[in-house]
C-alpha cells in the first residue's frame, strides 16, 4: 500500500472514531438508544464503504487491506451496539 493511500485510510479511521464518540455522546441514559448503532452504520455504509470500494477499484488497496478496513469500522460499529446494550442495563 502507497504512504499516501495509508495516510487516507489513517484520517478516515480518525474521522470513524470521532463519530463513534459522537454517537456514544449522543446516547440518551435512559432506554431509546438503540437507534444510534443502526444510523452510525448507515453513516459508514454512505460516506466511508464507497471511498474504499473506489480505493479498490483503482488498485489502491487490495482485497485483503479493504476488508481489514471495513472490519475496523464494523468493529467500532459494535462497539457502539454494546455500549449501548450495556447503559440499557443500568
Amino acid at each position: 500500500m502507497e504512504e499516501n493511500v495509508q495516510k487516507e485510510l489513517e484520517l478516515l479511521k480518525g474521522m470513524v472514531v470521532t463519530w463513534k464518540k459522537d454517537y456514544l455522546g449522543s446516547a440518551p441514559s435512559e432506554r431509546g438508544g438503540e437507534f444510534l448503532a443502526k444510523e452510525f452504520m448507515e453513516e459508514i455504509e454512505t460516506h466511508v464503504y464507497p471511498y474504499v470500494k473506489r480505493l479498490y477499484e483503482c488498485e489502491y488497496l487490495s482485497g485483503s487491506e479493504a476488508k481489514a478496513f471495513l472490519d475496523f469500522c464494523y468493529d467500532q460499529v459494535e462497539e457502539v451496539r454494546r455500549a449501548l446494550g450495556e447503559a440499557r442495563v443500568t
